[in-house]
């Protein structure tokens, strides 16, 4: 009798071990990092631009060390992206410039290797970029 339940046992023994798996409190190289973005000049135009990305833990602390990299594309398809690495200007706020080669809606990628390795991405829309 046992036998022709088995699967269902075996089963629902699975699903039980993933539901528990999954709860818990994250470990410390689980905690969240928060990214802000900020442009200028603004609004947005045509032509090159400052790119400020600030990095902070979940306690609000600057994240010192990330090696950060930018990549601004257009939201509709065929445009080339453009790229930057950003440099720290200080504890946890990084800069770069980036060339907005034209108007329209854009979008920006952030992504940030921290100092333990982790590697984290953002993505912030810039809309309305206007034209020269």
């Amino acid at each position: 009798m046992l036998r022709r339940f088995r699967p269902a046992l075996l089963a629902g023994a699975f699903l039980l071990a993933l539901g528990v798996g999954g709860c818990g409190r994250p470990t410390p190289n689980e905690a969240p990092v928060q990214v802000e973005l900020a442009v200028e000049p603004q609004p947005p135009a045509q032509g090159p631009a400052k790119v400020t990305v600030t990095l902070a833990d979940g306690e609000g602390a600057p994240v010192t060390g990330a090696e950060v990299k930018l990549e601004g594309n257009m939201s509709h398809p065929g445009m080339v992206p453009v790229f930057a690495d950003a440099r720290e200007l200080e504890p946890g706020r990084y800069q770069a410039d980036l060339e907005f080669t034209m108007g329209g809606d854009w979008y920006i990628i952030v992504t940030a290797k921290l100092p333990d390795q982790r590697r984290i991405e953002r993505q912030f829309p810039v809309p309305g970029v206007r034209p020269r």
